[in-house]
């Protein structure tokens, strides 16, 4: 994989041979012909000590207060550190979460049962809790957030798709997956519906995407008095913490999973069609690069497939067991206080065929910080800003005079940020900013986390000595 000017280092497309489960997008869902469970969807049991349960409002209970900041999503939080395990990517294959269709595992659902229309998909208009005296966390968060979560319907360029979202503010604002928003970059103009908790319908505008992080803001028109999420502090997760996903996987809104945090800084790539082309072609991946994870292809009657996506982006994310399946792509992971800790993103699922597409409780979330910095920045000026580091990259393990594993500078740009800052060909770089770097997809997910401008400390080894060096990024073309 590389690291250049204006795109995401795309590593190889072919996944490695093995018995490894094919990693799929996260599901932004498609008209599927029929709502049938998902096979084999687990929602994880409660696995913290105790029964964790306390008393919960009669039913059905009113939608909590909204959350302090009725305004667009707040002020942008520092990026919280990802690190990753990037070999288990090399090993996958991803395909979309979005709802309908993916790549390799999970099916591609035809529109044509569907007559192209846009019914909205039915769900709870209200949380009714039967039993007050035995209600569980659980209970309480899906009552304080189900009223923040979003069902959403897009329509544009021959293809129809369904996915999730969350409120940012009472006037409408809400954040999905860019895949969802633009079915991953099919639609230039979608027509957007949304459908609220209450079960009210709405038109939506999208207000940008950014297909770099996988998000986008959209707007409900003439939208009042919504209730907003609350965000919690991705910074602050730890592994075995709980997590909660509110979304509609295969158009079933309102859909509750529980399950926990099973790893943090994990970094995952994925195709997307969404992403222009560079300008400039990035150097080919090594052969260990491994596969990258895949949206979903369109499969539409009387039309041609999507086209193959142009590029892949590589995200920092949070790995949780809790059931994700095709549908929940932008939904809300929740903590125990049923404030946000991720948009859900992406899944793993085992098997190619149509059969196996549902959760093996190997899903993947956007964190809260870095989602809320994109969403205030779409938000404010229509865009949002990446890091560059200025040079290209390959995995160290390839390397036979490497000794550790780590991204591996092939060159720098001259005069880029890197060359500025003193690195050179031949550098290992093994952390950044705190976070352990195993691979190139593990340091272009975290320097796509920042913000062009910002400053990052790296830890390199040259000449089997380790050096540590302040860099300030470049802005992602």
């Amino acid at each position: 994989m590389t690291e250049n000017p204006t795109t995401p280092e795309p590593p190889a497309h072919e996944p490695s041979a093995g018995p490894t489960p094919e990693q799929h997008a996260a599901p932004e869902q498609h008209a599927a012909p029929e709502q049938h469970p998902a096979p084999d969807q687990h929602a994880a049991p409660d696995q913290q000590a105790g029964p964790d349960r306390h008393p919960a409002p009669s039913a059905p209970v009113p939608p909590a207060p909204p959350a302090a900041a009725a305004a667009p999503a707040p002020a942008a939080a520092p990026t919280a550190p990802q690190r990753s395990l990037a070999p288990l990517i090399a090993a996958l294959a991803v395909g979309a979460l979005v709802g309908g269709a993916a790549g390799g595992g999970i099916a591609a659902w035809a529109l044509a049962d569907r007559g192209g229309s846009m019914s909205a998909p039915t769900g709870p208009a209200s949380v009714t809790v039967n039993d007050p005296e035995d209600a569980t966390i659980v209970t309480g968060v899906v009552a304080t957030a189900m009223p923040s979560v979003v069902t959403i319907q897009v329509a544009g360029g021959g293809a129809q798709g369904s996915g999730s979202g969350v409120i940012l503010s009472d006037d409408g604002y809400v954040l999905t997956n860019a895949h969802v928003a633009t079915l991953d970059g099919a639609a230039g103009d979608p027509t957007i519906r949304v459908t609220t908790a209450d079960g009210r319908l709405w038109d939506a505008t999208l207000v940008g995407a950014d297909p770099i992080a996988d998000l986008a803001v959209i707007r409900l028109d003439g939208a009042t008095d919504l209730q907003p999420i609350e965000f919690a502090d991705s910074d602050e997760l730890n592994v075995g913490d709980r997590a909660i996903a509110i979304g509609a996987p295969l158009g079933l809104a309102g859909t509750v999973t529980d399950g926990i945090v099973s790893a943090l800084n994990r970094s995952i790539t994925v195709k997307s069609s969404a992403v222009p082309e560079a300008p400039e072609a990035p150097e080919a991946p090594g052969p260990d690069s491994g596969g990258p994870f895949e949206f979903w292809n369109f499969d539409i009657p009387g039309r041609d497939s999507q086209p193959s996506a142009s590029s892949t982006i590589s995200l920092a994310v949070i790995q949780t067991d809790a059931a994700i399946n095709p549908g929940n792509s932008g939904g809300a992971l929740l903590d125990q206080d049923g404030r946000l800790i991720g948009i859900n993103v992406a899944i793993a699922t085992a098997g190619g065929g149509q059969g196996s597409a549902g959760s093996i409780g190997v899903g993947f979330s956007i964190p809260a910080n870095f989602a809320q910095r994109i969403a205030t920045e779409i938000i404010e000026t229509g865009s949002a800003s990446h890091g560059l580091l200025g040079a290209t990259v390959t995995d160290a393990s390839a390397a036979a005079s490497s000794d550790v594993v780590g991204a591996l500078i092939d060159q720098v740009s001259p005069g880029g940020p890197a060359d500025q800052a003193g690195l050179r060909g031949g550098d290992v770089i093994t952390e950044f900013n705190g976070v352990p770097i195993t691979d190139q997809i593990d340091l272009t997910a975290q320097v796509r986390a920042l913000a062009g401008g910002e400053s990052a400390e790296l830890t390199y080894v040259r000449g089997g000595r380790s050096e540590t060096l302040t860099v300030t990024l470049g802005e992602l073309g």
